[in-house]
């Protein structure tokens, strides 16, 4: 008896999709402490719980990796079925990558420069659960040049992270309004976001 072969989904699965939004919105919170942090002169205890909250929102988005990287593996994400040039094809593939070396070096740089720093700050996520600095930075000699390298990676990383965000935001809304296929109603939440074809004629 022949076996039938399940039918490709249409769009993500809802917990990729929440995964999907709650990161996007993280990061977006992320930049915007981040450029509040060293932009803006703040009281010592606004400027310490801004931090604190920075490190809690990454960690966050960290697990939340972990958790779509290993969602994506058991669950196949929908076949792209418009047509695309072979570069477009290509583009989406490489940023997708991009985008996660990305997701988890920004968050990986930022824990190892708190764990290097000479000034021993504890991590406390959301003011309620500690979070243990990285093995072996703690212990190194030269602290303060380590955090020094260690932070500069983690800023030029976010400005590339922001970069292939824009990039790739750009590239859902071109499909979603000049194209007006379904690339992006495949992540979005709800029924009408759900149907597959075009409601224009």
């Amino acid at each position: 008896m022949p076996v039938a072969m399940p039918i490709p989904a249409e769009r993500y699965t809802l917990v990729a999709i929440i995964l999907h939004w709650v990161m996007a919105l993280g990061i977006v919170a992320l930049a915007i402490i981040g450029l509040v942090m060293t932009h803006v002169k703040l009281p010592p205890q606004s400027l310490f719980q801004l931090y604190q909250l920075h490190k809690s929102i990454g960690i966050t988005i960290l697990l939340a990796a972990f958790l779509r990287i290993g969602w994506k593996l058991r669950h196949r994400p929908p076949i792209l079925r418009e047509a695309m040039p072979p570069w477009q094809r290509a583009a989406a593939t490489w940023s997708h990558r991009l985008l996660y070396v990305a997701l988890f070096a920004l968050p990986l740089t930022g824990w190892a420069a708190v764990s290097a720093s000479p000034f021993d700050i504890p991590t406390v996520l959301y003011g309620v659960i500690p979070w243990p600095d990285l093995p072996i930075l703690p212990t190194l000699a030269h602290k303060k040049q380590a955090e020094a390298v260690l932070e500069n990676i983690h800023d030029y990383g976010a400005f590339a992270l922001i970069a292939l965000i824009c990039a790739h935001a750009g590239a859902a809304l071109h499909h979603h309004f000049i194209k007006r296929d379904t690339v992006l109603r495949r992540m979005l939440p709800g029924r009408r976001a759900a149907q597959t074809k075009d409601s224009a004629p």
